[in-house]
């Protein structure tokens, strides 16, 4: 005899891809104003990382600090995408305690900024790499997509979670 009677129908759980995908379906608008948040402050970042680095004088005095200018880019960038995740994107879940979101932001974004600059760090001084074109695969392609996956998670799990 089997553990279960004719009449149980057993409702197995669905499997991890499926639940992950439902999941992403359903914050779908969400992720697409994080998306457009973000490509905003990639530009910002693009923008001041290449003048910074690789621009043309007085832009480019700290054209021998790479690790500098991206920290100074990521920065920029930073408050960019403050203030659209903050006004669009997780606008039902901001909070009232303006300072301690943005702080809390702003950790996060270091959490994303030490990504950014390992990737960058590594493909300078451990592979040798300092073209233009590696600085910004390894800052701008490499590091901040893994520091994105990083953010969205931490921003719903910790930054814009609504008055606590």
């Amino acid at each position: 005899m089997s553990e279960h009677s004719a009449g149980d129908t057993a409702v197995s759980p669905r499997s991890w891809p499926v639940r992950v995908l439902a999941e992403t379906w359903r914050r779908r608008v969400e992720l697409l104003r994080f998306g457009t948040v973000g490509g905003v402050a990639y530009v910002v970042n693009l923008a001041v990382f290449n003048l910074l680095l690789h621009g043309p004088a007085p832009f480019d005095v700290l054209s021998h600090k790479p690790v500098t200018v991206n920290v100074i880019a990521v920065a920029v960038s930073t408050l960019v995408a403050w203030l659209g995740n903050r006004y669009w994107t997780f606008a039902a879940h901001r909070t009232t305690r303006h300072v301690r979101e943005l702080v809390e932001f702003g950790l996060v974004n270091i959490g994303g900024l030490v990504i950014s600059s390992a990737c960058l760090a590594f493909s300078r001084y451990v592979l040798g790499l300092d073209s233009p074109l590696a600085d910004n695969v390894a800052a701008n392609g490499v590091g901040l997509v893994l520091g994105m996956v990083f953010r969205y998670v931490m921003y719903r799990a910790v930054v814009f979670r609504g008055d606590r």
